[in-house]
Parts: C-alpha cells; structure tokens; sequence
C-alpha cells in the first residue's frame, strides 16, 4: 500500500474498500447491537479496535482503516453530533465561531479515544498492512456544519458562503488548522497514511471549487507535511469533474487521487498519473459489488486492465453498500490478488 501511495506501481496492486467495516458484515452487526449506538461504538476504544479489525480478519485486505467518523472534528469544537437510526448525522447549532477557536489541545482533548484506536490498532496490525488515518475536508464538514445533517445540494452551506464570505472563509481557515493537527495526532498514534474525504466536492461551481475544495485542501495538506514530512495522503473529492480533479491533483499536494465510479480511469492514467503525478486509487462500481458474479468479474478485470502499469490502489468508487453480500467481497479480494 505505501509503496503504491509513494508512485510505485505494485502488481497484483494492493486493495482495500471504503466501509469496509460497516453494516454488511454480520460481526458488526453484532458489535454494533453490543455497542448500542454508532457513536458509542466509535467513541469507545475496545468497540472501534474489534470493528477496524473484522474486515481484516475476514478478508486480509492490504490496509486496515481506523473506525471513526469525519464528525468527530465539530463534536471536538462543541457543536452537538448524534445519530439517528434511519437518518443519519444530526448536528446542533453552529456554534459562534469565537467560541470554538482556542488551543488544538484543547480542541482535541475530546479526540483522545480515536488516537487510542490506531495506538491499540497498530501494537497488533500484521507487519505489511497498512493503517490509515482520515478526516473529512474544510468544505464538507462546514457543509454538515452548516446543514446540521446531511443534504443533496449543501444549499444552506452555500447561502452561508455567498451571504457571509468572511465568516464563512474564517470557518474554513479554522478548519483548516484542526483537521490538520487531528491528521497529525492520528500520524503520531500510528497511521501509516491518511485519507481526506470530500464528500460534498461536487456540484460546485468551478470557481468555488477552487476556493472552498482546492484551497483549504491546499494549505491543510501543506501544514500536515510540515510537520509530518513524507506522511502519505489520499484525496477523495468526491464526485468532482475532470477537470476538478486535474487542478486537485495538481494543487492540492496529495500523493493520490481517489476518484469515484463515473471517472475514466483510461483519463485518470493518462492525466493524473501522466501527467500529474498521482496514484491512482478506485473506482468500481459499489453497485456491481453487490450483483457479483461475472457482472463484478468483468468490471474488476476491466479497472485491473486499464491500470496495469500505473501506481495503482483497487478500491471502489465510494463505501461498501449495506446490502452486499460477504461472499462477493471474497470473490472481489481474490480476483484482485490472482491479477496477472
């Protein structure tokens, strides 16, 4: 995994999926009734070490991702987070932002169980599986925040942005420096390599992707590797179009570019790693992981074709969905190792 992250193509390429530990997996199923709420279950140490580990345990993926959640960074800046069952995240009001400035330390003293996971994840991870670290981006999470929950359009986020541009644009510097320093502290507890996470990168207009994705990606990437140099990071802005992700990969200084199902991965070659320099991590379809069958062999072996010869990580183009079955995940890892 750190080979291919550091512009090494490695064949068969290594693999790992986004919620590979998640609702589909009956351990889980079972952990998370023992835990009784998702945010206890990521909150408590022995419950999020046990859900890191049950996919590595089941399937040997080349990296094990800490189980955590990108809210993690408002809740640490005192802005109310719960889950609830059928909905999803529900956030309290934003607070006023003179309220949530103040020491990292102070910030992320509430943090202390995730670096905990990767500290107790790492003690016992099998030499030559990767850990990874993440947080979500600026833009996203001032979205959530914003929002207070999800949305399909963050229009309440962008009405924030273009009524308020100043408080809006101290929100995100803000943010900047705690996800920064909350990427740091998951480094120095034991991540090999981080993944910054985009959720809500698409359907912005080009010049707002500039400034509310490229930007503050740009600067909390370049105060990561000030003080982490070498550290290795994977950029997701989800759903972003060509020429999105090429300013991304080009500006952003992440090491790879995770692009979602709908990217050519004969472009992603071609300009991002061509031309640009980045490794390539995804893209199948999530969906097709869920048919299986020759349906998840044909797609497989066609991103397995395309990127033969390119620094390569196989993941998919967003999370495991709820649905699939174990089975096919099996046939997926396998398919992948037995690429010639």
């Amino acid at each position: 995994m750190l080979r291919a992250l550091s512009g090494e193509t490695v064949w068969p390429p290594p693999v790992w999926l986004m919620r590979q530990a998640g609702r589909y997996l009956p351990e889980y199923q079972a952990l998370r009734r023992r835990a009784r709420s998702f945010w206890q279950l990521c909150m408590t140490p022995e419950f999020a070490v046990e859900a890191t580990f049950q996919p590595i345990a089941r399937f040997d993926f080349d990296a094990a991702i800490v189980f955590s959640d990108i809210l993690v960074v408002p809740y640490a800046l005192g802005q109310d987070v719960r889950y609830e069952d059928g909905e999803g995240p529900v956030l309290g009001m934003l607070p006023e932002l003179d309220a949530m400035i103040g020491d990292p330390d102070a910030w992320l003293g509430r943090l202390d169980p995730v670096y905990e996971v990767l500290r107790r994840t790492r003690a016992v991870l099998p030499s030559g599986k990767a850990l990874i670290g993440f947080a979500g981006a600026p833009w996203t999470l001032a979205a959530y925040m914003i929002e207070g929950r999800g949305s399909r359009d963050q229009r309440a986020a962008k009405l924030f942005a273009y009524r308020e541009p100043e408080r809006f644009g101290a929100l995100l510097a803000m943010l900047v420096d705690i996800i920064a320093f909350h990427l740091g502290r998951q480094i120095e507890a034991g991540a090999d390599c981080v993944q910054i996470f985009d959720s809500w990168a698409g359907g912005l207009p080009e010049t707002m992707f500039d400034e509310w994705v490229v930007g503050p990606t740009t600067a909390m990437v370049a105060k990561l590797k000030t003080r982490h140099p070498g550290v290795r990071v994977i950029g997701f802005p989800r759903g972003a179009t060509t020429t999105g992700y090429a300013r991304y990969a080009e500006r952003t200084g992440v090491d790879a570019v995770s692009v979602f199902s709908d990217v050519s991965l004969r472009w992603a070659g071609e300009i991002l790693h061509g031309k640009l320099g980045a490794t390539i991590q995804g893209n199948l379809d999530p969906v097709s992981l869920v048919v299986g069958g020759e349906t998840l062999d044909r797609q497989t072996d066609a991103i397995l074709e395309r990127m033969k010869g390119i620094p390569f990580v196989f993941n998919l183009g967003h999370g495991v969905l709820p649905e699939t079955p174990v089975a096919h995940v099996a046939r997926l890892v396998a398919r992948v190792r037995g690429a010639p």
